[in-house]
Parts: structure tokens; C-alpha cells; sequence
């Protein structure tokens, strides 16, 4: 029996190219495994393409709600942003692929996992980490990475696919780059690819539409959360997975979570890209305006602290690390008393606050007005202050001392 290679399948002309490009290269046979983590209709018509391409078998793996309860959650309990912009929308879910990835090579007896990701970007090393994490025995293949794909353009790959009997309706028009999940859509390439020059919106998205051409009237929305958990939308208890795909519905209709970024990949560049997450940015936002009645001064800025850092260790591939679970176990223990209801209102690109409760709140009323109450007397704040800029009033005095000399 041959041996098994399991190839992360998206059904594209990549990786379409890559299943009779390994039986000429590693005469193994392909094993192609999809993972659902909420493309959508990229997923019509897989099997009978993974199977007229050579493909032994086909898995499809539907993951939508592992991702979403144990992905998604943990990154937005954090407020896990990619330097101030990046919802992490590819980066959160390539671990799940990768975890499953693993799960199927060891179903089948497979040993090696193939992935299309390029030698420069941020994929590759996601993928492997994570596999190098959960089956360092496993062998690892990236064609983009070896001389033996000699393949540098769509006209390419389409031609060594009818050399092989592979005949399938690829269209070799350049289009954007994307990568989409129920979280969010990226897009590269064509004008994105000069800073200078202003994304062809009207071209470029997808799941919404631009602030501009969003709605006149404002909407407004209740959200609750349990322990930071997302339970209801609108007054409906659903599922994390229900409650980002009604907001991204809600969100792309009032032109929410439209993102310009030129960011650092973890290779060393800077790659320009426009994402669309607008279930995303609102639940992300829900979710800070909560916590900011209910944790404490320190704890919120410790967290923030800490919530950059796990953005880093999601973006660079280290999900299935030490690291990461103590980060997360940090997040967890401050989510205890993140339980109330949110409100506020989209319009035109913008999350507007519309009211806040919570059981847990630190908010007090009687301390924020400016009456004096039994909690706070006026007067203490001169000693206060007296004690809080002493060091600044002792270098002030030591350097005029200085100056005279």
C-alpha cells in the first residue's frame, strides 16, 4: 500500500494544482481534508472536484462552533488585536485546522500533511507550529517552499492541471487574495498591493457595504454576556456561532468593520491588506464596553497588557504553547463577573454606546457625581496629591538647587 498524505483542501486552484502534483512527486495517495470554519459556499462541489483531481478521499469537517466557543471566545475575552487593527480573523482559526489536520493523519495512518500556504507569508508558519506541537513525528510538506513546484502564476497551474487530465473551470483572471471564515474575509493583491492607492471598494467587499452607502436610520442592538461569554442577541439566546453570523449581517449593513492595514508579518515584511469583520468588531466592542464597568483599575490594565501579548502569540502560530494557556487562564479568572446587558446603536461605520448594566458593576453613582458623599471627602485629595507628585516636587526643587550653581 502506498503511503497517505493528508492536503489541506480548500478546493481553490492551489491546492487543486497540488493533489496530482504530489502522486508525480511522492507517488503517495492524497488524502484531501476541508475544514469548516465557515466559508460558506466555498465549499459547493468539493468532493467531485477533490475526486476528478486525483483525491483518494475527501473529508469535510465542520468546526464552526469549536472555533467560534473555543477560538473565537478566548480572543475576544482578551481583546486580542493585532497591532490596534487586525481581529485576527485567519490567524485564530488556522490552529483548529491544524489540530484537525493532525486528527485525520492519524485516522488514517497518513504520514505527512501537505498545505498550499506561499514561502512569505504569515500561513505557513501557523500551520506548522501547530502540527509541530500536537505530531512532531508527522512529515511536513509545503510545495510553494520547494524548487519542485516550479509553478509562478494561475496560467500555470491551470496548464499542469489539463496536462494531467484535470480539466476544471479555473478562471485565470487576477482577483484579490482571500481568505474567509465565519469571523471575518481578507483581501490582498491588485491595488492593495501600493499603499498609495485607495482600496476599489466597490470591487473589493464582501460581507457589507461602505459607511457611505450604509442605512440613514441608525440600529439599535441589546447584547448579554455570561463570564464573557456572548448568551443573547436581541433578547434571543443563541449560540456563539448564531450570534457572529446575525452580526455580520447587521454589521455589513451599517458598513461596520471595514479595516485598512499595512501590518508586520511574522517573516519580517510589511504586506498591505483590507479585512472585513463586522460581526467582529461588534462583538469585540460589546465586550470592552461591559468590562469597563466591572473590572477594576489595575486588573483592566494588566489585561490590556495581556491581551496584546496573546494577539502576538495568536498571530505568530503559538496556540498549542505554554504560553498561551497561561495567558489564557489570566484572561479566564478576569471574566468571572463579566455578566450584564450592552445597547448601542450601528450607524454608518460607527458602534455608538447606547447603555450599559451589570450586577457586578464598580460603577457608583453617589461617588462619580460631584455632591460629597460618606465615601469621599473633598479635602483628602490634597494630601493625595501632596504624597502622589512628591517625586516630581523633589527633582523640581534639586534641580533649581542645580541651575544656581
Amino acid at each position: 500500500m502506498k503511503e497517505k498524505v493528508i492536503l489541506a483542501y480548500s478546493g481553490g486552484l492551489d491546492t487543486t494544482a497540488i493533489i496530482p502534483w504530489l502522486k508525480e512527486h511522492y507517488d503517495y495517495d492524497v488524502v484531501c481534508c476541508c475544514i469548516n470554519v465557515g466559508q460558506g459556499n466555498e465549499l459547493d462541489g468539493l468532493e467531485e472536484r477533490a475526486k476528478l483531481s486525483g483525491a483518494v478521499k475527501l473529508y469535510i469537517e465542520d468546526v464552526v462552533d469549536e472555533f467560534c466557543d473555543d477560538y473565537v471566545v478566548p480572543c475576544v475575552q482578551a481583546n486580542a488585536i493585532y497591532e490596534n487593527k487586525y481581529l485576527l480573523g485567519t490567524s485564530m482559526a488556522r490552529p483548529v485546522i491544524a489540530k484537525k489536520l493532525v486528527e485525520i493523519a492519524r485516522l488514517e495512518g497518513a504520514s505527512a500533511i501537505c498545505h498550499g500556504a506561499t514561502g512569505k507569508g504569515n500561513d505557513q508558519i501557523r500551520f506548522e507550529l501547530g502540527i509541530k506541537a500536537l505530531a512532531p513525528d508527522l512529515k511536513i510538506i509545503a510545495p510553494w517552499r520547494l524548487d519542485t513546484w516550479g509553478m509562478n502564476s494561475r496560467e500555470e497551474e491551470i496548464e499542469y492541471c489539463k496536462q494531467h487530465g484535470i480539466d476544471l473551470p479555473f478562471s485565470a483572471d487576477n482577483s484579490y487574495s482571500r481568505d474567509r471564515n465565519l469571523w471575518h474575509i481578507s483581501h490582498e493583491g491588485l491595488e492593495l498591493e501600493d499603499p498609495a492607492e485607495e482600496p476599489n471598494y466597490d470591487h473589493l467587499l464582501v460581507l457589507g457595504t461602505t459607511p457611505e452607502k450604509a442605512p440613514e436610520e441608525g440600529e439599535y442592538i441589546t447584547m448579554t454576556f455570561e463570564a464573557g461569554v456572548p448568551k443573547t442577541l436581541n433578547g434571543k439566546a443563541m449560540k456563539v456561532s448564531e450570534i457572529v453570523t446575525e452580526l455580520n449581517a447587521l454589521g455589513g449593513k451599517h458598513g461596520i468593520g471595514i479595516v485598512d492595514i499595512v501590518e508586520n508579518r511574522v517573516v519580517g515584511m510589511k504586506s498591505r491588506g483590507v479585512y472585513e469583520t463586522p460581526g467582529g468588531t461588534i462583538l469585540m466592542e460589546a465586550h470592552q464596553q461591559l468590562e469597563e464597568l466591572i473590572l477594576d483599575r489595575d486588573t483592566y490594565t494588566l489585561k490590556k497588557e495581556m491581551g496584546n501579548k496573546f494577539a502576538d502569540v495568536v498571530y505568530e502560530g503559538k496556540w498549542f504553547t505554554p504560553k498561551r494557556e497561561a495567558i489564557q487562564a489570566f484572561i479566564e479568572t478576569t471574566q468571572k463577573y463579566v455578566t450584564g446587558e450592552v445597547k448601542f446603536k450601528l450607524y454608518k461605520g460607527n458602534i455608538i454606546k447606547a447603555g450599559t448594566t451589570s450586577p457586578y458593576s464598580l460603577y457608583s453613582e453617589s461617588l462619580a457625581s460631584f455632591t460629597t458623599g460618606d465615601l469621599y471627602d473633598h479635602h483628602d485629595a490634597e494630601g493625595f496629591i501632596n504624597l502622589f507628585g512628591l517625586s516630581l516636587k523633589v527633582r523640581a526643587m534639586k534641580m533649581a538647587e542645580h541651575d544656581k550653581k
